[in-house]
């Protein structure tokens, strides 16, 4: 799976371990750090989130191509309220609810 980590700050003493965090997108589409990753990618251009195992996204990242717009959101609630849509190939039920208009 694809988790962006991050170190904070570089440890105090060599024993001493590093700080570690996540970096989400929230609701106003902005990012922020967390201790718990992300349960959902997406692909800032295309402005769609899905799966971290999603097939067409793995197969993008494995060309070399989407990782510079990789985001990450805590819940599907926040990608939606950020303006993404969801992804047809990893959640094709949720994809045909928002091209009809409803909520899911």
């Amino acid at each position: 799976m694809d988790r962006r980590r991050l170190d904070d700050t570089a440890p105090t003493a060599p024993t001493a371990p590093a700080a570690r965090g996540y970096t989400l997108t929230g609701d106003d589409g902005r990012p922020y750090r967390s201790d718990v990753p992300g349960r959902f990618g997406g692909y800032r251009r295309g402005r769609i989130y899905g799966r971290l195992d999603c097939p067409s996204a793995l197969r993008h990242i494995a060309r070399g191509n989407y990782v510079r717009h990789r985001v990450f959101f805590a819940d599907e609630a926040t990608a939606r309220a950020a303006g993404y849509r969801p992804c047809a190939v990893c959640l094709p039920l949720r994809h045909r609810a928002w091209r009809k208009g409803e909520a899911s």
